[in-house]
């Protein structure tokens, strides 16, 4: 079992994405490939975790700068396939996370989390993660 940092284009990435989709269910493999491109420009990554040639979690992340936080990692997608869940999977990707957040000088891991996700919360409870302020939303677009 190993964590892989993929790149755009990858061919392991055509496993991924229907990871992420669990998570991420409004958006086409399509769609994915084309977000992560533009994100890696902006220093958006994905790590997986593969045992053998499938992947089986899945993480997107970025290394930020800010007033409030400092140096930290933000983690904008954590997720393990529904078939492998309760398994460690997260434990060990949300551990490199971690590591890779020291390594880089972070201060914090920060993520969201939507409301209605209880079992996100509780596995982020258990990561010792708490809640630390609300997340407010403007949505550009339609009214």
């Amino acid at each position: 079992m190993e964590i892989v940092e993929l790149a755009p284009g990858d061919d392991r990435l055509k496993t991924v994405y229907p990871v992420v989709r669990e998570l991420r269910t409004s958006l086409s493999d399509d769609q994915l490939a084309e977000r992560y491109a533009a994100g890696y420009e902006d220093g958006y990554r994905l790590a997986g975790l593969f045992e053998e040639s499938q992947c089986l979690a899945a993480a997107g992340y970025r290394i930020v700068t800010n007033f409030v936080s400092g140096r930290h990692l933000y983690v904008d997608d954590l997720v393990t396939a529904q078939r492998c869940r309760s398994q460690g999977y997260g434990r060990r990707l949300n551990d490199y996370l971690v590591d890779l957040a020291r390594r880089q000088r972070c201060t914090s891991v920060q993520l969201d989390s939507n409301v209605r996700r209880h079992e996100a919360h509780r596995f982020y409870f258990r990561e010792r993660y708490t809640i630390s302020s609300f997340h407010f939303a403007a949505v550009m677009g339609d009214e």
